[in-house]
């Protein structure tokens, strides 16, 4: 679980040198769009969600997952840099769908693996440490891009060239990381499956996981319709500061929540519940939208947009451990590659609709709608009956007073 977790963290390190700094980079040096910013981030998380579901259910037959992690890693890190020589916002796309598919590649067989490496009493705690972890690279990254713009004001090429050193070090510490323990738990819960390296187990179709865990997904893509690419906040908060100078440090002060909280988020939903935890979260999102919407002044936007990393802390953690929860071990690959597949399909309807109301109705009604679309998913999830972990280790009449709160 350490293992994993440096990797994502010098993965997001090389990652945020550049995202903070995207909005900056294409509005000022490509003459770029809020439009073009919201088609570049919403398709790039929609290859980045379908591959997910593809290498998630791959993973469930394959008896060695950490060579698709290796893979997902490996072609995000060699890819990145190349923004450095992009010259049309249609090149930074390329480069992001690219890294985008490599996070896509990895990203539902590591989740499969850090659930083989927990307890079902604990899963919260350590997809919340793995949450602060990455959230611990991206405090580092901008603060790395903020030193070196810093040194060579403008040279946002540079920067993003650089990239090319934690991305390698993250494919490295990967190699590190067991195998056996994964494979080993796999091969104990697939019935029937073939023992050699590299076999494959009996396919078993994505419509078999269980009808609450598409419940679940289902109230998530509603949340995830207003839950827009983190851009369009930096891109408000630049606009308002007049200046995008001390964004990256925002962007490294934001993940400092996020990183400091989300292991305590984790284990919170161990204690109260998953879907106790996830409703507060994106209750948290909804106000912190309509904060944005009506918020006028730069220091009332940072204020904002520090809050916005509770949401992150309470969320993330609990929503993956509700879906190791309600899934069976040998589908794990499958569902977390469902459930990536449902945030990042909410991500580009979301970021495309956010960048059109963003340039013709303003950002009001923009994050207005963010924000009625938020809760209106925390109201529905409140009517889902979710078995959790907290239910799991209650009897049967604690679980039934547990589903009706």
């Amino acid at each position: 679980m350490w293992l994993l977790g440096w990797a994502s963290l010098f993965t997001d390190a090389a990652t945020e040198m550049i995202y903070p700094l995207l909005p900056v980079y294409l509005s000022r040096v490509l003459g770029a769009g809020a439009l073009a910013l919201g088609i570049i981030e919403g398709v790039a998380e929609g290859v980045n969600s379908v591959l997910k579901i593809v290498s998630g259910s791959v993973s469930d037959r394959w008896t060695r997952r950490r060579s698709i992690v290796i893979a997902g890693y490996l072609l995000s890190s060699a890819v990145r840099p190349f923004i450095a020589i992009t010259a049309s916002w249609t090149q930074v796309l390329l480069v992001r769908v690219l890294d985008r598919t490599g996070k896509g590649i990895r990203g539902a067989p590591r989740d499969a693996m850090l659930a083989r490496f927990a307890s079902a009493a604990d899963r919260g705690r350590v997809f919340g440490f793995h949450r602060a972890m990455d959230h611990a690279g991206a405090i580092v990254g901008p603060l790395i891009a903020a030193a070196l713009l810093w040194l060579a004001p403008g040279e946002y090429r540079r920067v993003f060239a650089l990239t090319v050193i934690p991305g390698a070090v993250a494919v490295a510490l990967l190699f590190l990381v067991p195998e056996a323990d994964s494979a080993k738990s796999r091969g104990a819960n697939l019935s029937g499956s073939r023992g050699e390296a590299g076999g494959l187990a009996p396919y078993a179709a994505p419509r078999a996981l269980p009808r609450r865990l598409w419940t679940f997904l289902a109230v998530l893509l509603l949340f995830s319709l207003g839950n827009s690419a983190d851009a369009f906040l930096l891109l408000r908060v630049s606009d308002a500061l007049g200046s995008a100078t001390v964004i990256p440090l925002l962007w490294s002060a934001f993940h400092i929540v996020k990183a400091s909280l989300s292991t305590w988020g984790g284990t919170l939903s161990d204690r109260l519940g998953r879907k106790q935890v996830i409703v507060i979260g994106w209750f948290i999102y909804a106000v912190v939208y309509l904060g944005f919407a009506s918020a006028t002044s730069a220091g009332a936007l940072v204020g904002w947009f520090l809050v916005y990393g509770v949401y992150f802390a309470l969320t993330e953690g609990a929503e993956k451990a509700l879906v190791a929860d309600l899934a069976p071990a040998e589908r794990h690959g499958a569902a977390f590659g469902v459930y990536n597949a449902a945030l990042g399909g909410g991500t580009l309807a979301a970021s495309v609709v956010f960048g059109f109301l963003y340039e013709r109705f303003g950002a009001r009604v923009a994050f207005g709608t963010g924000a009625g679309l938020a809760a209106a998913a925390a109201c529905a999830l409140v009517l889902v009956r979710t078995h959790d972990g907290r239910d799991a280790k209650m009897g049967s009449s604690d679980v039934s007073h547990s589903h009706h709160q």
